[in-house]
């Protein structure tokens, strides 16, 4: 799996992604993110000992979502945006297509929430990402559908439909671990007032220029 495709993945399920609060993407950000992940692909691709660790900022990711990611979200799935609360905690917005989730799987139960899902809605989702040892999990702590809680299954049944392919034809599980790639071994998401970040720490870096980037993370505060 890609680095782009896990960023995704994380924003859509940490999320199911969409519109944050804030100052509107910029490309410079969306093009910071960009060689962040051809940074981290290339150590991954090309081992040496030590360790370092890559900042990414809640700007940078949605900004990255705006310019870079959207041509490839499923259609049906549009605007999307997360939220870095910290404490490993996020949150994730977008516009999806419900009638499409609704249509596939025909409920036909009264008492199905799934019967009611119409239109083109904001869904977010809000949990915890714990990621060490190269393996990440998401645990989802509530879900609304413009602001209307929904429980975790119907969560699942949109996830589901949009993120099915060849190889899971059933779509991604909400309680899924996945290996993460390019040798990142650790993510942490630390939310602070001026700055929201998400810390990578890949493997295989060489611990001079780990010494240079801690020096560099430590001069802009973090």
């Amino acid at each position: 799996m890609r680095v782009e495709t896990v960023l995704t993945f994380l924003v859509l399920i940490a999320s199911i992604p969409l519109a944050a609060d804030g100052p509107a993407p910029l490309r410079r950000d969306a093009d910071e993110l960009k060689q962040k992940i051809g940074a981290i692909s290339a150590r991954g691709a090309n081992p040496v000992p030590g360790a370092m660790r890559t900042t990414v900022t809640e700007r940078e990711v949605n900004a990255y979502l705006a310019f870079e990611a959207a041509p490839a979200l499923p259609q049906g799935v549009v605007d999307p945006s997360v939220s870095i609360l910290g404490d490993n905690r996020v949150t994730g917005r977008a516009v999806v297509d419900l009638d499409r989730v609704r249509q596939e799987r025909n409920p036909v139960n009264l008492l199905d929430p799934v019967r009611y899902l119409r239109g083109r809605l904001m869904v977010k989702a809000t949990g915890v990402v714990r990621a060490s040892n190269g393996v990440a999990r998401f645990e989802l702590e509530s879900a609304d559908v413009a602001g209307v809680p929904i429980p975790k299954f119907v969560l699942q049944q949109i996830v589901g439909y949009y993120s099915r392919s060849q190889e899971r034809p059933s779509g991604v599980s909400l309680d899924d671990p996945f290996t993460m790639p390019a040798g990142i071994k650790r993510l942490e998401t630390r939310g602070r007032q001026r700055r929201k970040s998400v810390r990578l720490s890949v493997a295989k870096i060489h611990r001079r220029e780990n010494r240079k980037i801690l020096q560099e993370c430590r001069c802009a505060g973090l």
